[in-house]
Parts: structure tokens; sequence; C-alpha cells
């Protein structure tokens, strides 16, 4: 069982001893560069390092890994690019930071949203793997049969995680065509959300969005979605997270897990949790978003959710309005922190 996972320049050296410790079970660590947009902020951005700080540690961090053996996957998955999209100083961009980012540290494949660039890699970096990210919402052997031979590999729909027997068919079509499969595990986007293509391309456009009057806020329709009591009940049936327990179901059908870790508050909690098949903490905290802070002072505690849980999640009707069994298992996990604490002082 291997691991792709996302770099996060943090505020100690944790998560870059984590990787290290758990280096058997990674496959890749993945990684944006520079300003180019890649569905989250630069890798560089950080609360106490200036931009020319960031960039001398990240550099540093990665010749760690390099040294330690890790392959590295670029992330040039942007859901947008704007007006430059088709430029010949963008595709030139694109080339150098490719070289670049190889030169110094190695590459052994890319991951994008834009088949242009991976057309681009394929015919000037023949020796890098192309890889169609999640956000293509690639779903069908046919999507991925019109794409030729441009991907080599390609991210199963996040929904797909709660269909096992849809994931299989298509992971077992794309085995026959030769190319390589990989699953989201922890990701803590709602299923079939409405505004994820929106929401994607703000992020692409964050930059130049912070510089504008802008007249609202947008938190993701997520968290509008969560601030109700009826909806935070049902989250484990709209989210398509696979608990670490549970990834016995789903070895089979890719050749990597991919965990989203670049924007989590505890990256280390997730890798470790994942890395060792058990989660033993707030299972909110493994998604990424992270959604913990919807439910405070309510936590779910994984240890508490039933080992059949996730099989059945996977391949049951999906009749939710009819069988609330996710909203029992719910029930029966959730802690209230607060209780806690009150209990807590009682007994001293």
């Amino acid at each position: 069982m291997k691991f792709s996972v996302g770099y996060q320049l943090t505020g100690d050296n944790r998560f870059l001893e984590a990787i290290l410790r758990n280096r058997e079970q990674i496959s890749e660590v993945y990684f944006s560069w520079g300003n180019l947009p890649n569905g989250r902020h630069a890798a560089t951005l950080h609360e106490t390092l200036s931009p020319w700080e960031a960039k001398a540690r990240m550099e540093e961090e990665l010749a760690t890994l390099r040294d330690a053996g890790i392959s590295f996957n670029l992330l040039l998955n942007g859901a947008c690019y704007g007006d430059r999209s088709l430029s010949k100083a963008f595709f030139r961009e694109v080339c150098e930071t490719v070289e670049e980012v190889g030169s110094k540290f190695g590459l052994s494949s890319v991951t994008t949203t834009a088949p242009p660039l991976a057309h681009l890699v394929k015919v000037n970096f023949p020796e890098i793997a192309t890889r169609a990210s999640v956000n293509m919402g690639i779903a069908t052997p046919q999507a991925a049969e019109y794409l030729g031979e441009d991907f080599d590999g390609f991210y199963l729909p996040r929904e797909l995680n709660r269909d096992l027997a849809k994931l299989e068919e298509f992971s077992d079509a794309l085995e026959k065509m030769g190319k390589t499969r990989h699953i989201l595990a922890n990701s803590g986007c709602l299923n079939h959300c409405p505004a994820r293509s929106y929401h994607d391309n703000l992020v692409a456009h964050e930059a130049g969005i912070a510089g504008m009057d802008n007249a609202i806020p947008f938190r993701g329709l997520c968290a509008d979605w969560l601030s109700k009591d009826e909806n935070r009940r049902m989250i484990l049936s709209h989210l398509n997270l696979i608990r670490p327990e549970d990834l016995c179901h789903y070895e089979e059908l890719c050749d990597s897990f991919k965990l989203a870790t670049r924007v989590s508050p505890d990256p280390v909690f997730i890798l470790e949790s994942y890395a060792a098949g058990a989660c033993h903490g707030n299972l909110l905290d493994l998604t990424e978003p992270n959604h913990a802070g919807h439910f405070y002072p309510i936590v779910l505690e994984n240890d508490k959710i039933p080992p059949e849980y996730g099989l059945y999640a996977a391949s049951c009707a999906k009749k939710c309005h009819i069988c609330g069994y996710c909203g029992r298992v719910f029930d029966a996990a959730s802690r209230n922190l607060e209780d806690l604490f009150v209990a807590s002082a009682d007994c001293q």
C-alpha cells in the first residue's frame, strides 16, 4: 500500500520527520512550484517566513526527501490559467518550471487539469509520467479514451469511493488500457458539490481576488451547508472519505492513495493514521478541507464507528432519505467535549 503525500511548509520539522519515518509506504511527495495556479495557495505562502525564506526552506526539505529516495510529483492542476492558457509565454514558463524542478530534485510525474499541458510535458519530457487530476472528473473509460496517449494515469472521481462496484469497473478498464490508477482517500469535499468548479476557479485566481474590493467572502458551499444542525448529522453519507481502516477494500483497485495534506492544520495526524491503518481521534481531522471546526465542541470518535461501516457505505443502495444508518453511526460516535470537561471538573 503506497501513499502520495502533499508537501506542506509547516512551522516545525514534524511533518518532514513523519514523511521520512514512513518513507517505505510513500510512493511520492507532490507539490506546486512558484506562482503557477495549482488548486491551493502557493506552497511558499507562510505566516512567519518571507517568500525568500520559505522558498529556501522548501528547497532544503525537498532535497532531504530526494536524498531519502522519495519520488516527486509536480502539480500543474490549476482550474484556470486565464488568458495566458494557450500563450507561448505560459507554455515556456511551464517547461522552464518542469526543467528547474527536475534538475534540482528529480521529477517522476506531473498532475494536471489541462490536456494541452499534459501534451506539452509528453512531447518535451517523455520520461515524466502525466496524470489527470481528480478535478478533471474523469469518470468513465470513454472519457479516458478521449485524452488519447497524453495521460499515463488517472485519479478516480471522489464520489466513486462510495460505489465500489463502479469503482472496480472503471479501475479494471483503466488497467486494461495500461493506465495507472490513483484514489484520493481523504477529501473533505461534499459528494457532487455543485459549486466545486466555481470554487476551484476562485482558488486559481485567489491572488488577484485578494487585491480586489470584494463584496462578499466565499467560504465554500460546504461551510454554509454544515452550518445547519440537521446537515451536520448527515456528514458521513455526504462525504467520500475512506477511513484508514477501510483502505483494504480499495487496495487492489489503485496503484496509490493520495493523501490531501497541503493545507491541513495537522498533516502529521493524517499521514500517521493512514500509514498505521487506524485513526485514533476525531475522524473529521482527517479531511481536507478540515471540517472539525464546523462541529466543535462535537468530535466524531473514529474508534466508535463500527468496523463494517466502510464496506457498507461503499456498497449500499444510496437511499439515504429512508435509511438513516449513517446518521445513527454519527450519533453513536459523537462526543461533546464540553460534557467531558464538565465531568472532569465534577470529579475534582
